[in-house]
This record gives structure tokens, C-alpha cells and sequence, in this order.
């Protein structure tokens, strides 16, 4: 399955973003620690091209800490960036920001050149809990959903720094199957984008590998070592935990619906552990693949075209175009 969502609010974002960045010093994309590489936008790295960016990875809290560590250094090796780690704990957030910022852009600051810095992220990323953090107030809407903010809006930081905060974005097509899985294991796409019983089957293959304690730890699978866990098919981990937590139907069945949004729901809150779904180099690997189906893809529809000659008959079964 692969898993898409574009509504149009975002294509209204995608036209402001475009408009804004024209006058902006510095570009602040807000990832999730638990995946920053299926959480970095491919459109936004577009729409701002030449500008600066200071990436944030937010949730560290949630997020393992030593992968945390490989992601920063490897988006504080790439040109004019700079990475920094934020979670929900840290109080004073904004003195690390401005910081950052103004190593990216040493020229700006001063009532004659402030600061102007666009915040972008994708949905349910954490960025308006954030803004609201830094202001040291309710300027911004939360909600564990998908789609809250839905205007731009600018916030004064300092007399001589100003913040355009802009709704959450995701990009129109996703070229990277497991990153689709792992915005949805997060809460980044809308619930009516994909099927959560696929979607917790995904996030079990990957915890089972790679952080199996957990599963049995909050789970209390007290018949299952991790060593059997990650032994086990994705099915059956699913069915031992909706069994463990009652989630049944007539005659013992288990009810999979209930037991994938219990996955999910547990991932969401940190309840599994601290947990970061791909390295730099899994997800640099799955990209790859990723662009490669794409441009076979591609190829394969440039060639179908050119077959088709203007005033040819279409293909059996298939409705000649309009004119």
C-alpha cells in the first residue's frame, strides 16, 4: 500500500511558502527525532533552495538518543545547516534557536536588519507546542492531529526577530514506501489515508528488530523473551498483544483493528521506549530505492506515450481521449 495525503490546505501552504521565502533570512524545518529522514520534506527543500535552514529535531525525548546523536551529525555535515535536538521539557528553547539562526545569518539582527525566519514542519510534528513554548503563550493551536494549524501567522520573538509560522505540509507524492509507513506510525497523515492494522504490522517488523525489549516490556508478554519476539511473524505479535489486552471479538478472535491502534497509540505516547525508526543510513538506502522505482516509473510512462501516436486507437478496452 502506499500511503498519500495531500489535502488542498496544503497546496494553499506549498503557494505561501513560495511567496514568504522570497524575503526570508533562515528556514526552520521542525522534524520528528523518531524519523528525521521521512519527516524532512523533499518539497520544501525545493521551494527554499539557497537559504539556510536550521533543522530541529523535536520529540528527543521520545526519540533513542543514539541515533539522535548520528542524525545530527549527519545534517550538521551538509552545507549551510545546522541541526539542534528540542523535546517538550526544555523550557527556554528560543536562546538555542536565535543562536542558530544567527550563525546561519551573521549579517541580520538589528532593528535596521532583523531576523526573518520561516518555521515548517510536517503535520503533528510538535511545531505549534513549540511556538508556544517560545512565545510563552497560547499563540498557536495543539492537538495530537494531523492538520490543526491552517494559516500562516507572524510572532515576534524579539524586537529584531520575527517568525512566520506556516500549517503543517506534507509533499503530493511520497517515493518512499516506508517513510509513508513511518509519517503514519507518528500521526503525521490524516486516518483516513491509510489502514492502521497494515500500518502496525510495518511498525511491529521494525521494532521487532531492532527494539524487541520494549514490545515485550509494555506488552508484558511474560511467555515471549525478546529473542522470540523477534522471532515471531508480525501477525503474531499483533495477535499476542491484542489478546494480552483484550482486544477480542466473538469465540477468542482478536479484534486487529483494536490491537493495531493500541500499537500505534502506545508507540505515539513513548510507552515502547525511546525509539527512532531508521539511521541516516537505512533511510539514505531506502531513498535510493525509492528514486530508483520512481524513475523506472517515469520511463516506462515517457515510453508508453511516444507508442501512442496523435490519431492512433487507444489500447483495447480503453476509451479514446477527448478532444
Amino acid at each position: 500500500m502506499a500511503i498519500q495525503w495531500f489535502p488542498g490546505h496544503m497546496y494553499t501552504t506549498q503557494k505561501a511558502i513560495t511567496e514568504r521565502v522570497k524575503d526570508i533570512d533562515v528556514v526552520i524545518e521542525l522534524l520528528d527525532a523518531r524519523l528525521p529522514g521521512s519527516s524532512a520534506n523533499p518539497m520544501l527543500a525545493e521551494l527554499t533552495a539557497g537559504r539556510p535552514s536550521l533543522k530541529v529535531l523535536n520529540k528527543q525525548d521520545l526519540a533513542d538518543p543514539a541515533r539522535t546523536a548520528l542524525w545530527l551529525a549527519h545534517y550538521n555535515g551538509l552545507p549551510a545547516t545546522r541541526a539542534i535536538a528540542l523535546d517538550a521539557s526544555q523550557t527556554t528553547p528560543a536562546q538555542a534557536i536565535v543562536r542558530a539562526c544567527h550563525e546561519l545569518s551573521p549579517n541580520r539582527g538589528g532593528m535596521a536588519k532583523p531576523m526573518r525566519v520561516l518555521i515548517c514542519g510536517i503535520p503533528n510534528v510538535g511545531k505549534s507546542t513549540l511556538i508556544n513554548t517560545l512565545t510563552g503563550s497560547r499563540k498557536a493551536k495543539t492537538g495530537d492531529e494531523a492538520g490543526i494549524t491552517k494559516l500562516e501567522q507572524r510572532i515576534t520573538l524579539a524586537d529584531d526577530f520575527y517568525l512566520w509560522d506556516t500549517p503543517g505540509m506534507l509533499w503530493p507524492r511520497i517515493v518512499v514506501p516506508k517513510s509513508g509507513y513511518n509519517l503514519a506510525a507518528s500521526g503525521a497523515v490524516g486516518r483516513n489515508a491509510f489502514d492502521e492494522e497494515e500500518v502496525a504490522l510495518e511498525l511491529l517488523n521494525y521494532l521487532k528488530a531492532n527494539y524487541a525489549e520494549g514490545i515485550a516490556a509494555r506488552f508484558k508478554l511474560a511467555e515471549h523473551d525478546a529473542a522470540a519476539i523477534a522471532a515471531m511473524k508480525d501477525e503474531e505479535v499483533l495477535d499476542a498483544i491484542g489478546r494480552k489486552r483484550g482486544a477480542l471479538l466473538g469465540k477468542g478472535r482478536v479484534n486487529l483493528q483494536k490491537a493495531a491502534e493500541i500499537v500505534m497509540h502506545e508507540f505515539r505516547a513513548g510507552n515502547l521506549g525511546r525509539i527512532t525508526l531508521e539511521t541516516p543510513e537505512e533511510f539514505l538506502q531506502w531513498l535510493a530505492e525509492g528514486q530508483r522505482i520512481d524513475a523506472e516509473r517515469a520511463a516506462k510512462k515517457a515510453a508508453r506515450g511516444k507508442k501512442r501516436k496523435p490519431g492512433a486507437e487507444p489500447p483495447e478496452g480503453q476509451a479514446p481521449e477527448p478532444h
